[in-house]
């Protein structure tokens, strides 16, 4: 992966031209600028981001896609372990559950071209995956409740 270079937000606002001159010469075309106030933001061209867009898209619609039959959807599974290692502590019918939900979020994400839901899907696996791992959790996790009431839970 190509290192991304970071500039002071202010450094854009004081020289775009010298900033965007940067990005350009840059060999991953892409500037971090790092803000005091707020989260940091990437600078690219337009045509760099939809390409990167349309490239998930066609991803999401293969892998999707290659699921849908028993060949393609053993492959996939296959390669799991490599990708996310802790999968080798679910059991088998949960690795199958991660597949679906994984490739129909990735899918999801791509047409809408927004990839925020994507990685709450994968901690939540993992976290399961954690709690197999571990005794301990496993036996808290799976405890009977006993049948207080605690009243209502506050909103957030």
């Amino acid at each position: 992966m190509t290192a991304i270079i970071e500039v002071p937000f202010s450094t854009l606002v004081q020289q775009p031209r010298e900033t965007v001159a940067r990005l350009e010469r840059s060999s991953g075309r892409r500037l971090k600028l790092e803000r005091r106030d707020g989260n940091d933001l990437i600078l690219e061209s337009a045509e760099r981001a939809e390409a990167k867009d349309d490239a998930f898209r066609v991803a999401g619609s293969l892998f999707f896609h290659l699921i849908q039959n028993d060949e393609g959807a053993r492959a996939v599974q296959l390669a799991l372990p490599s990708v996310f290692p802790w999968v080798r502590f679910l059991p088998t019918e949960d690795v199958r559950a991660f597949l679906v939900e994984l490739t129909d979020t990735i899918h999801a994400c791509a047409d809408l071209g927004n990839i925020a839901a994507l990685m709450p899907v994968i901690s939540a696996w993992q976290s399961t995956a954690e709690i197999y791992s571990d005794r301990d959790l496993r036996n808290v996790a799976t405890a009977e409740l006993d049948s207080t009431d605690y009243g209502a839970v506050p909103d957030p």
